[in-house]
C-alpha cells in the first residue's frame, strides 16, 4: 500500500491548536449496497431524530469545534457547513441519506454518530504526502457531486497534485469508488483528543465487519 505521511500545518494550529486527528489505512473490498450496514445506518437515523433537535445539532462538540475552526479563518460555517453536520440536519429534516457504496455508506454512520467530518480517499490516488493547510483563493477543487468549491479559508488535504479533502467536500480526484481496494480514512478532531480514539476503534470494527478490512494500519496525530 501507498505510504502516506500526514502533517499539519501551523496556519492551522493557530486557530485550532488542540487539532488532534486518526488516520486507518486498509486493504477493503467495496460493494454497491450492504443490506445490515443500511439497517444499522436508518436504526440510527431514527434515533438521532428522537434524541436531538434542529437547535442542537451545531452544539455538538466535534462540530461546533469545527465550525469555530471555519470562523476563525473566515470561512461562514452556516454556507459551507460541515459534512458531518450536513448529514445530521438532512436526517433531521426527515430526508433519508443516499446510499452511494459501502464505504462511503459506513463513512457517513460513523460521522452522524461522532460528528466528525471524515476525509475517505483511494489511497492509490494520491500522490505522495498529505499536508493539512488552509484553502487559497482561486484554488481548483473539484467537490464530489457538487462541481466547484470554492475553499479559499477552509481546511484543506494537499497531496503533491493540490486539494483532496476539506471538512465540506471531499474531492473528485480521489474519491472511493467501485474500483478503490486500499482505503485512506480520516477522522478530524477539531475538538482535541477526547473521543478519537473510541471513534477510530469504531471505524474498524465496521470496516472489517462490512468491507473485509485487513492489513490495518492505525496513525494519530502525536505520530506525525
Amino acid at each position: 500500500m501507498n505510504e502516506v505521511k500526514l502533517t499539519v500545518s501551523n496556519e492551522i494550529l493557530r486557530v485550532c491548536p488542540q487539532f488532534c486527528l486518526s488516520a486507518i489505512r486498509c486493504k477493503v473490498k467495496n460493494t454497491p449496497h450492504n443490506n445490515q450496514l443500511w439497517e444499522e445506518l436508518e436504526a440510527f437515523s431514527a434515533e438521532f431524530r428522537s434524541r436531538y433537535s434542529m437547535e442542537e445539532i451545531n452544539k455538538r462538540e466535534a462540530i461546533l469545534a469545527t465550525r469555530q475552526a471555519y470562523k476563525k479563518l473566515g470561512k461562514d460555517p452556516n454556507r459551507y457547513r460541515p459534512s458531518a453536520e450536513a448529514l445530521c440536519r438532512r436526517i433531521m429534516k426527515g430526508n433519508s441519506l443516499y446510499p452511494i457504496d459501502t464505504l462511503v455508506d459506513l463513512i457517513n454512520l460513523v460521522s452522524l454518530k461522532t460528528g466528525y467530518s471524515i476525509g475517505g480517499f483511494d489511497l492509490d490516488q494520491i500522490r505522495g504526502n498529505l499536508e493539512l493547510g488552509v484553502g487559497m483563493a482561486g484554488e481548483r477543487f473539484e467537490a464530489i457531486g457538487r462541481g466547484l468549491l470554492n475553499i479559499e479559508g477552509l481546511p484543506v488535504y494537499r497531496d503533491e497534485m493540490g486539494g483532496i479533502g476539506t471538512p465540506t467536500s471531499d474531492e473528485e480526484r480521489t474519491k472511493i469508488t467501485a474500483e478503490t481496494t486500499h482505503l485512506l480514512m480520516i477522522i478530524n478532531g477539531y475538538s482535541g483528543r477526547k473521543g478519537l480514539p473510541e471513534a477510530t476503534s469504531y471505524s474498524v470494527e465496521l470496516l472489517k465487519k462490512y468491507a473485509e478490512a485487513r492489513e490495518i494500519t492505525i496513525f494519530s496525530s502525536t505520530e506525525f
